[in-house]
């Protein structure tokens, strides 16, 4: 493990804690009175952050909460990340203006916020306690694993970011770089004058 990202990286309890602060952060966004394209934006940036997740804690942090003897949660842990992949995929064969996504979703958070209730009162303090001198290595292990399953999904997080911001958001994003580009090019061709005043001279 390269000590540098071991050093840089939260440690797996906190890093787990801040992931489940903006999944629900994002819930509090989703409005079913949206735009169906933001809606499918909003719902697809939290899938991927959900899918994501639920591997981080499979591959690493369960196994190594099991080895200290604690299988009480994880034994019901998997089954709820399978059933909330179940809902994932369900939402994404689903069209945003179908009457049913609404209360796909609402399902899909009140399953997500039992969970994360549940692994912050029991597990967590429990992988604190201990595995208190591997939480670094660990939040190490999982910060590289975590590049390694988003480079591929880059685009497709751009692509639901811009979705999930409203019309106005877009509108002002767009005008804010136009202006950019505009300044940009007067400052340059400013410049462009200048240097070419000082070479006639």
């Amino acid at each position: 493990m390269n000590p540098l990202l071991e050093r840089l990286s939260p440690s797996a309890t906190n890093l787990i804690r801040s992931d489940h602060a903006h999944v629900l952060a994002s819930f509090q966004q989703y409005l079913p009175s949206s735009a169906p394209r933001v809606k499918q934006g909003l719902v697809n940036t939290v899938c991927l952050a959900l899918e994501v997740h639920a591997q981080l804690e499979e591959e690493i942090f369960y196994p190594a909460v099991r080895s200290v003897g604690d299988s009480e949660f994880l034994n019901k842990a998997v089954p709820e990340h399978n059933e909330m992949r179940r809902l994932i995929t369900q939402l994404r064969a689903m069209d945003p203006s179908d009457a049913s996504y609404d209360d796909t979703f609402m399902e899909l958070m009140r399953d997500v916020m039992h969970h994360v209730a549940d692994e912050e009162t029991k597990v967590l303090p429990i992988a604190e306690r201990l595995l208190a001198d591997r939480l670094g290595e660990l939040g190490a292990r999982m910060t590289s694993r975590r590049v390694q399953l988003m480079a591929p999904r880059t685009g497709d997080m751009a692509t639901n970011m811009v979705r999930a911001m409203p019309a106005t958001s877009i509108a002002l994003a767009a005008g804010l770089m136009a202006g950019g580009v505009l300044l940009g090019n007067r400052l340059l061709s400013g410049r462009d004058g200048v240097r070419a005043r000082t070479h006639r001279r």
